[in-house]
């Protein structure tokens, strides 16, 4: 059997896919989680029952699209990141899931982090499985996380990452989506504000804010906040937002780079669907990005990694 099932209940999506480790393919479904308009978040008691209710439903259709369910294991998100003390109830929807289905079918379950999810997913879209087991950088940004990162290949985890730089207050996809509600548009944000950017013709140069290899974004909130105030378009506001936080994680990755040289460089999570920021960051460095199915929450990270551990064992012996 070369068939791996991934799960990953993350506090915005709840997802399922299946790996097939000999022809490369994946089949995935997910589904994101209720957000009440004008709110920008969900309460983790509200994360857990929202994933309870949609997980039996999102699995269905993971499996009906990949056939009968003859896995060699199953890879599930267990949470936030591979750092002592990094928990979030939510991932326990998905872990008691993988648990139950380990019994029942009598095969191995392999726990990673949610951001090696992201790492994995990013290598296999980009065409880049080949890096999983090799050192590279990596960036991972969502909603909670800017994060730069050194990544490669530990006890648990093919892609084991060590944290590098971060932003020391507000994170890229919390300013998007408090300038996106700001501006009356549905959270999670970023799609809306992307298209609403894209009908702006402005010309920004910003300077980030940095500090070594951190950033700061809560200026990028305030400047976007005096533009509405002073009545600019709101395609100009939202144009401002994303090139700011363009700008911001274009100087993290210039320190990145000059304190490891010579690696390859990886983008990951949900904001770096953005063509926006995908476009200005790829004008600027050599660089790899998830396909945009595969940059927001999913579980098709969690299973590829299933696979190359199992992998691994087999080879070890």
């Amino acid at each position: 059997m070369s068939r791996f099932l991934g799960l990953d209940t993350s506090n915005y999506t709840t997802s399922a896919a299946v790996y097939d480790a000999v022809s490369g393919n994946v089949a995935q479904a997910k589904q994101l989680l209720p957000v009440k308009e004008g709110e920008r978040g969900i309460r983790q008691s509200d994360a857990v029952f929202h994933h309870t209710r949609q997980l039996p439903d999102v699995l269905s259709r993971a499996l009906s699209s990949a056939g009968p369910p003859d896995f060699a294991g199953i890879g599930v998100s267990t949470r936030p990141r591979r750092v002592e003390g990094s928990y979030m109830p939510c991932f326990w929807v998905g872990t008691s899931q993988a648990q139950v289905l380990s019994e029942v079918l009598g095969i191995p379950v392999y726990e990673f982090s949610h951001q090696e999810g992201h790492l994995a997913a990013a290598l296999y879209s980009a065409g880049r499985l080949d890096l999983a087991g090799q050192e590279f950088l990596a960036f991972h940004v969502s909603g909670g996380t800017t994060e730069s990162l050194l990544a490669g290949p530990g006890k648990e985890s093919p892609v084991e990452a060590t944290l590098a730089g971060t932003s020391t207050d507000l994170k890229a996809g919390q300013a998007i989506d408090r300038i996106g509600v700001a501006l009356g548009l549905p959270f999670p944000c970023g799609p809306a504000l992307e298209q609403l950017a894209l009908q702006s013709d402005r010309i920004f140069r910003v300077h980030p804010s940095l500090n070594g290899l951190d950033c700061s974004l809560s200026g990028v909130e305030n400047q976007c906040r005096k533009m509405m105030a002073d009545g600019e378009p709101d395609a100009d506001v939202a144009l401002y937002c994303l090139k700011a936080v363009g700008a911001a994680l274009a100087g993290m990755a210039k320190a990145l780079l000059n304190e490891y040289p010579g690696r390859p460089l990886v983008f990951s999570g949900g904001v770096m669907s953005n063509s926006i920021l995908k476009n200005d960051l790829n004008q600027q460095f050599d660089c790899f990005f998830a396909e945009p199915a595969y940059s927001a929450d999913n579980a098709a990270g969690v299973a590829i990694l299933a696979a190359l551990a199992a992998g691994k064992a087999q080879q070890n012996g």
